[in-house]
């Protein structure tokens, strides 16, 4: 499927009707195209890199944005939330190319699975998919994050946290956010925009806790952007033996050999799938090394971008997405 026009052939209604996941971005911190690959060129050159300056973003499987996840969360009165997990350095670029291919109106809340850069830089970018108002005058956004994420984010983003202007500072036009504090804990659950999150506390590298989420009420889905490592509780809550049937895991796979010391590889995640066996699973975070388009020719995948909770669970075994 080309040019991210996934299931659009089918009908509208259908699309209408359910809930989706729209990949913003499955690349890693840095993104795809590697800057460095097109300023210094190796020899022979970085057949994926290269490959960006010929082929437009829309149509190439090796153009991806920071890793990021837009729930399209039909309710039960059907109405449709769009609740957005990281809001990386590649935000902006993302909502034009998706939200504006894919008719997304707006963010309803933001989950944070941790404070790195490819998770937050993007916050300021909030603003542009706000109502606009000179002075601030609209509903802020509903955002959830650790503590200590969000002790991180006020340092970097100061002015979204403050809540009170000083003395004699004027009014700026910033992103309004309402900061819920989470916790690195599955049994403290919580709720963005009607849709029940069970945190999924994961490794990433021995000295970092970063979070992923389990949700779904008919198809039971985790979410783990960011992991070296599954301390044992939470490895439960997401197997078949322990908290039950999982039916699409969406895991981090930084390099297709080796592994890192903060993030998965390619074998570690598949050994992983077999621990946690999963009706079906998919791939993020890929670093440049990683050809999606000779995988996808290698493995049968598929080159999804918006795909319905119903068919990515019916039509998808091993996803590697194009963003």
């Amino acid at each position: 499927m080309e040019n991210g026009n996934c299931f659009e052939s089918e009908s509208k209604e259908k699309k209408d009707s359910s809930s989706s996941l729209l990949f913003l971005g499955t690349g890693c911190s840095s993104a795809v195209p590697n800057v460095l690959c097109l300023i210094q060129p190796s020899n022979p050159p970085c057949e994926v890199c290269t490959q960006s300056l010929s082929i437009p973003p829309e149509k190439n499987p090796n153009y991806r944005c920071n890793t990021s996840l837009l729930i399209d969360y039909r309710n039960d009165n059907g109405e449709h939330k769009y609740i957005l997990i990281d809001v990386g350095k590649t935000f902006r670029e993302q909502v034009l190319r998706w939200f504006t291919h894919h008719n997304i109106p707006q963010v309803d809340s933001i989950i944070l699975t941790h404070e790195h850069a490819d998770a937050v830089l993007g916050l300021d970018d909030i603003r542009a998919v706000q109502p606009f108002s000179p002075t601030n005058d609209i509903e802020p956004t509903q955002i959830y994050l650790t503590q200590f994420a969000m002790d991180s984010v006020a340092e970097k983003f100061p002015y979204l946290v403050q809540k009170k202007l000083k003395e004699g500072q004027e009014v700026r036009r910033v992103a309004q956010l309402d900061w819920n504090i989470i916790k690195n804990d599955f049994e403290e659950l919580f709720v963005s925009s009607g849709l029940q999150f069970v945190p999924l506390p994961v490794m990433h590298g021995e000295d970092y806790v970063s979070l992923g989420f389990l949700f779904g009420s008919k198809s039971r889905i985790a979410y783990i952007s960011d992991v070296s490592r599954f301390p044992s509780n939470t490895e439960h809550v997401i197997s078949k033996t322990g908290g039950g049937q999982l039916d699409l895991l969406i895991l981090d796979t930084l390099y297709k050999v080796s592994s890192f010391l903060l993030c998965l590889g390619c074998l570690i995640s598949v050994l992983s799938v077999d621990t946690f066996t999963p009706i079906f699973y998919m791939l993020v975070q890929w670093y440049q090394r990683n050809n999606a388009s000779m995988d996808r020719n290698s493995h049968n995948e598929y080159d999804l971008t918006y795909l319905s909770l119903e068919d990515a669970i019916s039509r998808v075994y091993l996803v590697v997405v194009r963003n």
